[in-house]
C-alpha cells in the first residue's frame, strides 16, 4: 500500500498544477480554465479542501457542539451527560467514545505538559478522578489508552505491550461498569489484535459482543482487522468473516457492506490498472456495498462510512456518476477509512472527488445533471 499512496500523492500535486482536467480516450488530459469541460469541484458546492472536517465520517452537531465546549473550558461534564444520553448498543455511541478518546489523546499529542503547563487532554483525567463509577469515561478512558498505544508506540514493543495491558484492565474497568454495554468487548478488539490473542480467546469476547449487539457495524470492521492477513488471519478468513456477517445481515443493516471492506484490507501493494476493480471480486462487494447503502436508515451513523469507501472504489473503477452519488451525501467529512491512511485526509479525499467530477464531467454530465 505505501507505494500507492506514493502515487496517489503524485497525483495529488498534478491536481495543483493542473486543476481543470478532463478524461478522453481513457487519459485524462488539460483543459484550459474556461472551458465547457473544465472540471470545477465548487460547481457542485462541494466544500473547500481546507473546510473539510477531518474528525468524523459524518455530522454529529450534538458530538461537535459537545467537544468544542469540553476543548474549549476543560470541563468534562457535557461529554459524560451525552454518552448519558445516548443508546448504549447503538452506533452513535461508539462513534461518540472514539471521538471523545481522540480528541483526548491529539491534545496530549499538542501538548505534552511539563514544568509549566499541564498535559492535554487533563479533563478526561479530572473525569476518571470524579466521576469513577461512571461507564461513559471508563469507556473513554480505554480507548483513549488503545489510541496512545497505536499512536504512539511500535506493535511488538515493550512499550506498546504495557500500554496495551493497560488498556485492557480499562476495558474491564469498563464493563463492570455496564454490564450489558457492548463497548467495552468492541475496544478490547483492538487490544486483541495488538497483543495477538490466540482465536479462542478473540472469539470469547466476540461472543460478548455478539450477544449485545450482534449486528453492530463497527464491532464487525473492528473484528475484521484481526482476521486479516497482516495480523492474524489470511485472506480466506477475512473474506469468510465478512461473507458470514453480510449473510446474516438483518434487513437494512450495512452488514452487507462488510465484503468491500474485506478487499480494501487485501488490495494488492500495486495495481495501476482500472481492470482490478472492475473484476468480477470487487464488482459484487460494490454492488453489496450499494445495496446496503440503499437499504439503510437515512440516519445510521455508520452510513457515511460505506459511502466514503465506495467513493474510493468508484472512482478507481471508472464509475464516475455512482461515485458523485455518493460524494454529495458525505462532502463536507473525511474522518473514515480510506482517507484517514493519509497524513493529509482532506487532500487525499479532494483527490478522489477531482477525479469523480472530472470523469462525470467527461462523460456529459454536469451540475445540473447530478441529482440531490
Amino acid at each position: 500500500m505505501e507505494i500507492l499512496w506514493v502515487l496517489v500523492a503524485l497525483l495529488m500535486i498534478g491536481f495543483v498544477l493542473v486543476p481543470f482536467m478532463r478524461r478522453r480516450r481513457g487519459m485524462i488530459e488539460q483543459v484550459p480554465p474556461g472551458h465547457p469541460d473544465a472540471a470545477d469541484p465548487a460547481n457542485y458546492g462541494f466544500a473547500l479542501q481546507e473546510e473539510l472536517d477531518i474528525r468524523m465520517p459524518g455530522p454529529d452537531k450534538d458530538l461537535l457542539d459537545v467537544l468544542d465546549l469540553v476543548q474549549r473550558t476543560q470541563d468534562y461534564r457535557a461529554a459524560s451527560q451525552l454518552l448519558a444520553g445516548t443508546e448504549a448498543e447503538g452506533e452513535r455511541r461508539w462513534q461518540r467514545v472514539q471521538a471523545f478518546a481522540g480528541a483526548a489523546a491529539l491534545e496530549l499529542q499538542q501538548r505534552p505538559g511539563g514544568v509549566s503547563e499541564s498535559p492535554g487532554g487533563q479533563w478526561l483525567r479530572v473525569w476518571r478522578s470524579e466521576q469513577p463509577k461512571d461507564a461513559g469515561g471508563a469507556a473513554v478512558h480505554a480507548e483513549f489508552l488503545v489510541q496512545q498505544a497505536w499512536r504512539t508506540a511500535t506493535p511488538g514493543t515493550d512499550e506498546f505491550r504495557i500500554i496495551m495491558e493497560e488498556a485492557r484492565s480499562a476495558c474491564g474497568d469498563a464493563a463492570l461498569l455496564a454490564p450489558g454495554d457492548p463497548i467495552p468487548y468492541i475496544i478490547e478488539l483492538s487490544v486483541a489484535r495488538g497483543l495477538a490473542y490466540p482465536r479462542p480467546e478473540f472469539e470469547q469476547v466476540w461472543l460478548k459482543i455478539l450477544d449485545r449487539a450482534p449486528a453492530h457495524m463497527g464491532a464487525h470492521l473492528a473484528a475484521l482487522h484481526y482476521w486479516c492477513e497482516k495480523w492474524h488471519g489470511s485472506r480466506q478468513l477475512a473474506n469468510e468473516f465478512a461473507e458470514a456477517a453480510a449473510a446474516r445481515a438483518p434487513q437494512g443493516s450495512l452488514l452487507a457492506a462488510m465484503p468491500l471492506f474485506a478487499v480494501f484490507e487485501h488490495l494488492p501493494e500495486v495495481n495501476l490498472v482500472s481492470g482490478f476493480y472492475q473484476s468480477e471480486v470487487v464488482t459484487k462487494a460494490i454492488h453489496g456495498a450499494l445495496f446496503a447503502v440503499h437499504a439503510a436508515r437515512p440516519d445510521d451513523p455508520m452510513l457515511a462510512h460505506v459511502r466514503h469507501l465506495l467513493v474510493f472504489f468508484l472512482v478507481r473503477g471508472e464509475r464516475w456518476a455512482e461515485a458523485m452519488d455518493q460524494l454529495i451525501h458525505v462532502d463536507g467529512h473525511v474522518g473514515a477509512l480510506p482517507w484517514t491512511l493519509s497524513a493529509d485526509p482532506a487532500a487525499e479525499f479532494a483527490v478522489y472527488r477531482a477525479l469523480a467530477v472530472a470523469g462525470y464531467e467527461a462523460n456529459g454530465g454536469s451540475p445540473a445533471t447530478l441529482p440531490h
